[in-house]
């Protein structure tokens, strides 16, 4: 029974109810603790009996829209099992009930072991919660993402560069029923021609020079699991002719060999192109977009829900200070810093938040993080420069930005490429490149130099 059909059966539950009615209440309590959303949100309010939350806050907790939320809150608190702090907005917590047995069946309902749903299990789940603040874009989003993973159509998830596309992509697969087999990731933009072939398809010890041993594809691991081409627009036609060829036929042969082999998997494409402007340009098979399109899903970009940079730089922040073994607290932003974000554009969206956010932490030599610790990675595209002034090359904002986080991480290689969201190996080479070395220090000073 969903929460609108029991909204409109509902009736008052005083504890004037008649003596012979405990049946009565028990099935209509069975009933209320049936949906899923209701039963959690009653077990979260019961484990916090001191606090009381809005209907915002519950929404970012569960990931559900704002209607779903209070009609089971406005549930709860009519059957007696919370109830209502008056303000503005009102608040909901837990209710001690008045009747009998309505706090029996609740203590019995709270003493069973709670049933671990799906999306508790997915740590996928658990990082697009993160995600989710005030603006309801992004819970619309996750209801697509429910809806997509109860089947095997084919999804095309459509958004900015940072936006978290593969992120959606593993939520879908580990929500659906492939959940227990492998999940392929692919990224075609990285993927030339010459190596399509051997990497979505396998190929035969022998098949080329190189080839010792047999070696599968990812559409052989992805059997029975999902396969997710990331930047699938960066697809050359040549690679867009054969995926459409197994997407017809659920059949391939490795390179090299000559066995058919059947496969089964679901399909998940991202892209940040504009693939329907590609299909008229005929850069992009237009029998191949409506395979991979059947359900579209767009991520909106951060400059969309600008209401939402505020809650996740703090989120980022929080999730810093833990990494660092700090409290959670240790740091915080001025009011500068925060219009500061704001007021940026964010290219890079959600990515380069994240970013951002750890160097401005790592920065900041004291407990706030004020304006002047925030450095944006295209903080020249954001305004335009005087003319006169002399405009740095690519190399020498790439070079500056390098010494200052180096600098800032105390030569500490192994923290610097953390927040530079590049590897060691990426960091040393760019160190040697522009002949980089750290500024004379105390001898009596110890320094993180040789950590690595």
């Amino acid at each position: 029974m969903d929460d609108l059909t029991f909204s409109a059966r509902r009736a008052s539950t005083a504890a004037t109810a008649r003596p012979d009615a405990g049946g009565e209440l028990e099935t209509r309590f069975k009933t209320l603790v049936q949906s899923p959303l209701r039963a959690g949100i009653l077990r979260y309010l019961s484990a916090r009996p001191d606090e009381s939350f809005d209907v915002e806050s519950l929404m970012q907790t569960f990931g559900r829209l704002r209607l779903d939320v209070e009609n089971c809150v406005r549930e709860l608190a009519d059957f007696g099992v919370a109830r209502v702090v008056p303000g503005s907005p009102p608040r909901y917590a837990i209710e001690r009930p008045a009747n009998d047995t309505i706090v029996d069946l609740l203590d019995q309902f709270l003493e069973r072991r709670a049933n671990v749903s799906t999306e508790d299990q997915s740590p996928s789940v658990q990082r697009f919660r993160e995600m989710i603040g005030r603006d309801e874009k992004m819970l619309i989003v996750f209801e697509w993402i429910r809806t997509a993973a109860k089947s095997d159509i084919s999804v095309l998830v459509l958004g900015p560069t940072g936006s978290g596309k593969e992120l959606v992509a593993r939520m879908i697969h580990e929500l659906s029923r492939r959940s227990v087999a492998k999940f392929q990731a692919v990224n075609c933009a990285a993927l030339p021609d010459t190596l399509f072939e051997s990497e979505i398809f396998g190929y035969e010890k022998g098949a080329f020079t190189g080839a010792h041993d047999r070696k599968p594809g990812r559409l052989e691991l992805a059997n029975d699991g999902t396969l997710f081409l990331d930047e699938i627009g960066d697809m050359s036609l040549i690679a867009q002719a054969k995926l459409l060829r197994v997407l017809e036929e659920r059949r391939f042969e490795r390179l090299g060999g000559h066995k058919s082999i059947s496969v089964d998997f679901r399909l998940i494409s991202a892209t940040n192109r504009p693939l329907e402007q590609f299909v008229r340009d005929g850069r992009f098979r237009e029998d191949l977009y409506y395979r991979v399109n059947a359900f579209a899903i767009r991520l909106p970009s951060l400059r969309e829900r600008q209401v939402d940079i505020p809650v996740l730089a703090q989120r980022f922040l929080a999730r810093y200070c833990a990494a660092q073994g700090l409290p959670l607290d240790n740091k915080a932003f001025s009011r500068e810093a925060l219009d500061l974000l704001v007021g940026y554009h964010w290219p890079g969206n959600i990515r380069e938040l994240e970013s951002t956010v750890s160097r401005a932490a790592l920065s900041a030599p004291g407990r706030t993080i004020r304006a002047s610790d925030v450095e944006f990675l295209h903080a020249s595209t954001s305004a335009p420069q005087p003319s006169g002034e002399h405009m740095p090359t690519l190399a020498e904002s790439e070079r500056a930005h390098i010494v200052r986080v180096l600098e800032a991480a105390q030569w500490n290689k192994k923290e610097a490429a953390r927040v530079l969201d590049i590897s060691r190996g990426t960091l040393y080479r760019k160190i040697v490149e522009y002949q980089l070395e750290p500024e004379a220090r105390p001898a009596t000073r110890r320094t993180r130099e040789t950590e690595v």
